[in-house]
């Protein structure tokens, strides 16, 4: 996305040229038309006596004949050419209806995550900003259709409230006051309440009293209201447990969410669990060198304890901003959108769950490559060939992996089959950038969370001794609110491991 701030930037300097091209060519016809009215008011007042001298009538047909037609060709001349023709260039690069409806769902995506209102978030008041930007009636408008369209009616009434608000309020728009009632009084009827429904369906048809489809409804609901008071009075208990229902069903998002999802984007909040004093004292920061691995012995890395169980912790000033810099040019090349395991096929896929960018990069490509895999390896103590290469992501506009696990579980045998290195067995992860809002790696199943700060890292192992996966290590990484994050990651599977980290004899070992 920032390679298109470029290309913007050039298409308005582009942009400017062709406004100065046409502003240099409107500026001789003006000197023209000019030159013209004045003599042609000196002319017609003695015709005979103005024609009369010859080098004015030699003039007038010298006129007519060719500098008319100059003036006819400068203003067919088309200035536009270089401008449409950078911008039939550029387009190639342009974003896709798909990009446009994908950036407004991570819109919606934050909003739910970071429980934002919908006034907030379109002042452009969030943490963490350091260059502000609002929402227009046309930008509402269209966050409301993409929610429209995939019949979330609870977001569409959320963003055409706040079109018609920012209408309310004087702004001025393509958009008018009409369309944005049609939308919302169908959104909020769709979510049971018909009273609003109707109210706001009115209100329509005062502005537009012809609207052939507003008045079709307010009949409708009319008719609806009639029949719900005779459902009333015929069985006031029943009715009220069928408005104590629609109530539920109108107070907030999809109801598809599950209780982990809530914990989720509680986690993501901070609102996650408090570890209590006791287990607080298990928590310990120490320099660490391995059991005395050569490299560390005179250097050790600072390590600190983010959670007791599963065991995460973090190594601090683990990778330098010169490795960051070296890792993030490698990768961005190669960055594609990123995918998950099938468990069905076993094969690699994109998923709506998962929304970053990611390239892989190999030890042999480039030194820095080769050494951070062999810190990977003195800091844990496991062999790296057995490995996955190591996994560069950017998650930008929300982006976000939800909650996932990075074994794989005996119902997905041929998981990572292909590989034969058999299981990933622990998961090291580079924080590559700070983030300015959100982008936390979270855990569900425990209430932890992990906030990034660029150059740490995290480790954890997916598997007891025993091979068995600790079920603990699920988590998440939450969408990025405000800012850009870098992080690189390494698999480490279970081959090669035999002696590193011999097998525990029970099944939770």
């Amino acid at each position: 996305m920032t390679d298109l701030l470029h290309t913007e930037k050039d298409l308005v300097t582009s942009l400017k040229d062709y406004i100065k091209a046409e502003e240099s060519k409107l500026e001789q016809i003006k000197e023209w038309a000019s030159k013209l009215d004045k003599l042609s008011a000196i002319a017609v007042k003695d015709p005979e006596g103005f024609l009369g001298h010859p080098v004015n009538a030699f003039k007038l047909m010298k006129r007519l004949n060719t500098e008319w037609a100059e003036l006819e060709s400068l203003v067919l001349k088309d200035m536009s050419d270089g401008f449409i023709s950078n911008l039939t260039l550029q387009r190639q690069y342009f974003p896709t209806d798909e990009d446009q409806i994908g950036a407004a769902k991570a819109l919606l995506r934050l909003q739910d995550t970071y429980n934002l209102d919908t006034k907030t978030f379109s002042s452009g008041d969030l943490p963490g900003v350091t260059h502000k930007a609002t929402l227009t009636v046309d930008d509402c408008y269209e966050l409301g259709k993409v929610a429209y369209s995939d019949a979330d009616y609870y977001h569409t009434e959320l963003w055409m409230a706040q079109a018609l608000s920012l209408l309310d309020e004087g702004e001025e728009s393509p958009v008018d006051k009409v369309t944005l009632l049609d939308y919302l009084s169908y959104a909020v009827y769709q979510q049971g309440d018909l009273d609003r429904a109707l109210i706001l369906t009115k209100r329509l048809l005062k502005l537009d009293p012809d609207h052939q489809r507003a008045n079709g409804n307010l009949k409708y609901f009319e008719y609806m209201l009639a029949k719900q008071m005779k459902m009333e009075q015929a069985d006031e208990g029943t009715k009220k447990e069928e408005e104590v229902g629609q109530t539920n069903q109108k107070k907030g998002p999809s109801l598809d969410y599950l209780p982990e999802r809530k914990k989720y984007e509680q986690l993501c909040r901070g609102e996650g669990i408090k570890l209590t004093p006791r287990r607080q004292k298990r928590l310990f920061c120490r320099y660490y060198n391995n059991n005395g691995n050569p490299r560390y012995i005179l250097g050790p890395v600072k390590q600190v304890d983010e959670w007791d169980k599963p065991r995460i912790v973090r190594y601090l000033d683990v990778i330098s901003d010169e490795e960051i810099e070296t890792v993030k040019e490698l990768a961005k090349p190669r960055l594609r959108r990123a995918t998950v395991h099938d468990p069905q096929t076993g094969k690699l896929t994109t998923a709506h769950y998962r929304v970053s960018k990611s390239a892989w990069l190999s030890a042999y490509e480039h030194p820095v490559v080769a050494r951070i895999n062999q810190r990977i390896e003195d800091l844990t103590g496991l062999e790296m060939d057995t490995a996955e290469e190591l996994q560069v992501a950017n998650y930008g506009l929300g982006g976000q992996y939800e909650p996932h696990f990075d074994f794989g579980r005996k119902d997905e045998p041929d998981a990572f089959k292909e590989l034969g290195t058999g299981n990933r067995v622990a998961t090291w992860l580079f924080y590559m950038s700070d983030v300015a809002a959100g982008g936390a790696t979270v855990f569900p199943e425990v209430g932890a969370s992990v906030w990034p700060k660029k150059g740490t890292a995290v480790f954890w192992y997916n598997l007891f001794p025993s091979g068995e996966g600790d079920y603990s290590t699920r988590h998440a990484a939450c969408p990025v609110l405000v800012g850009n994050k870098w992080v690189s990651n390494k698999w480490i599977h279970e081959r090669g491991q035999e002696f590193r980290r011999p097998c525990g004899l029970t099944e939770m070992v």
